[in-house]
Order: C-alpha cells, then sequence, then structure tokens
C-alpha cells in the first residue's frame, strides 16, 4: 500500500519523537503528560478505526459499497446535533467526523484490496452490521464530547506535538499495524484548530 506525503509526514514525526529521548514522556510542571488531555480523543478515534475492520467483513462479498453517503450523512448530521447540544460548534464535528469516516474507508479499501488479492485472508464471518453501527454510534457520542472536553487544548499553539505524542502512546496500547496508524492520522486531521 502506498502512504500519500501527508501521512508519511506524521509517521515520521512519529518515528522522531519516539526516537528522542524523553520526549514521549514530556510533562508539564504539575508531573502530568501534556499529551493526556488529547489522549482520550486519539485514543477514540483508534476504537472507532477498529470498527473498520467488522464494516469491511459486514460488507465483504455483499452488494453493500464502502462508500454509503446516506449513512455518512446520517452521522455527520447527529454528531452536529449532539454538538450543538452541549454548546460545541456543529460545523467544527462535522470537520472531525468526515475524517473519521474518511479514515475508516481507507481502512475498509486496504482490508478489501488485501482479500481481493489473498481470498485466503478474506473473513469467513460477516458481523451484524447494525450491532457495529451501535458501537460506532455509541464511540461517535463520547468522541463528541471528549473534543468538547478538550476544546482549550485543542485550540492551543501546542496542539499538534501533544496530538502526535497522544497518537503514539495510543499506538502503542493497542498495537496498531501501519495500515491503522496511516488511518488514525487521516482521523486526526482536524482535531486542532489552525
Amino acid at each position: 500500500m502506498r502512504i500519500s506525503t501527508p501521512h508519511r509526514t506524521v509517521l515520521t514525526a512519529a518515528a522522531v519523537l519516539l526516537a528522542v529521548p524523553g520526549t514521549a514522556a514530556a510533562a508539564s510542571a504539575d508531573g502530568r503528560h501534556r499529551a493526556d488531555a488529547l489522549l482520550p480523543v486519539a485514543a477514540l478515534a483508534a476504537d472507532r478505526l477498529a470498527t473498520a475492520d467488522l464494516v469491511a467483513a459486514a460488507k465483504w462479498g455483499t452488494d453493500s459499497p464502502i462508500d454509503d453517503p446516506a449513512r455518512e450523512q446520517q452521522v455527520l448530521d447527529t454528531v452536529a446535533a449532539q454538538a450543538q447540544q452541549i454548546g460545541a460548534d456543529p460545523d467544527e464535528m462535522r470537520r472531525v467526523f468526515r475524517d473519521q469516516i474518511e479514515a475508516n474507508k481507507l481502512v475498509q479499501r486496504a482490508l478489501f484490496a488485501e482479500w481481493t488479492a489473498h481470498p485466503d485472508r478474506a473473513p469467513t464471518t460477516k458481523p451484524d452490521l447494525s450491532v457495529v453501527r451501535a458501537t460506532i454510534n455509541r464511540i461517535n457520542t463520547d468522541l463528541v464530547r471528549s473534543l468538547a472536553d478538550t476544546t482549550p487544548e485543542r485550540v492551543s499553539p501546542s496542539c499538534g506535538p501533544e496530538l502526535l505524542v497522544a497518537a503514539v502512546e495510543v499506538h502503542h496500547e493497542k498495537h496498531q499495524d501501519l495500515l491503522h496508524t496511516t488511518a488514525l492520522a487521516r482521523s486526526l486531521a482536524h482535531i486542532c484548530r489552525d
């Protein structure tokens, strides 16, 4: 799989970050990790990405396309409404969740390509897509809340490096492969406000 330049840059930055002693454990004056506030955001994005494997397995060998504009619009409308209910910016949530959706589809497309090239690796059982979507909806709700709760950190000039540290920690905790690491980078594209 070819990795685009922005994703290569994120992965290279993560590799450099890991190579610099003490960087991932950079702490503030009170001893807490600076990236701690953004860790739940990165972890929820990774949890949402983990559902891509199940969605792909549910759709594999069926007429269900990877791109599902009606479902995508439903997700975007729901998170925008949830954001509005808690006083967060609905348009910002739409941007962030568009990234979540695109990252999820990146994983699905890669899995479809792998299963097409290697049918022996294709799933032999199909998860119930409605059950998987219920999980996605729960994660979406938690992610909307986490994004709203971390607005001060996400508008900070240090958001980018702190989000990168959080993403690296999530990568290590969840033992992500290159595909899911690349997709995680894609899913976090609009977490920090410019």
